[in-house]
């Protein structure tokens, strides 16, 4: 199975939380935006709707609209929010989707050719549940962590590594047979280590 046909589908899964603002120039959302425009992204999933910030801390259920978390952090301190950078990031997560949504819960958006995930414990958990599902499809799935930091500056170099990652990947007829020499060369040329496997649909 080839990745460089028009329907190839990716998931971004991201870190559970946010810890503090994200420049409006750069970060993950800010990369997100980018690879909708390649036409690369098809599905964002995130593990927890919920931003710490210093001394508050503001946790919104699944399914929560962007565009209300934005209305709601305006009204309580638009100065505090605009400056740590949510609101600015909020804006950019309203162009791009409704809301926050579940892994564990993306069953009707089909399914992805490709899950990259940017923290290990959430490689496994990735793992763990596709392991558990039922493997009626037998359609494979490939699944990478590239390791980001959770703060901003981390997280706007790994967005820029994980559009090149999904380019080069997109270059390939049948991953299966050559994902290694990919993964190879990509942690040569970054300097970056990945953990990458296969599961089933």
């Amino acid at each position: 199975m080839g990745l460089s046909s028009s329907s190839s589908s990716y998931c971004f899964y991201s870190h559970s939380r946010i810890l503090s603002s994200e420049p409006e120039h750069g970060g993950p959302r800010a990369a997100e935006e980018r690879r909708v425009r390649r036409g690369l992204l098809r599905h964002w999933a995130t593990r927890e709707a919920s931003w710490s910030l210093p001394q508050r801390t503001n946790v919104y259920e699944f399914g929560t609209p962007y565009k209300h978390m934005l209305d709601d952090l305006r009204r309580k301190d638009p100065e505090l929010y605009r400056r740590n950078g949510i609101l600015p990031m909020l804006k950019r997560n309203v162009s791009v989707k409704t809301a926050p949504q579940r892994w564990q819960e993306n069953a009707a958006d089909g399914t992805f050719d490709v899950v990259l995930t940017f923290e290990e414990k959430v490689f496994d958990m990735v793992i763990e549940d596709l392991h558990n599902r039922n493997h009626v499809l037998l359609k494979p799935v490939l699944v990478i962590n590239l390791e980001v930091k959770d703060n901003h500056e981390e997280a706007a170099i790994g967005g820029r590594l994980a559009l090149q990652l999904c380019q080069e990947l997109e270059t390939i007829e049948n991953w299966e047979d050559c994902v290694d020499d990919v993964i190879i060369n990509f942690e040569r040329q970054n300097n970056r280590k990945l953990l990458y496997s296969i599961s089933y649909y």
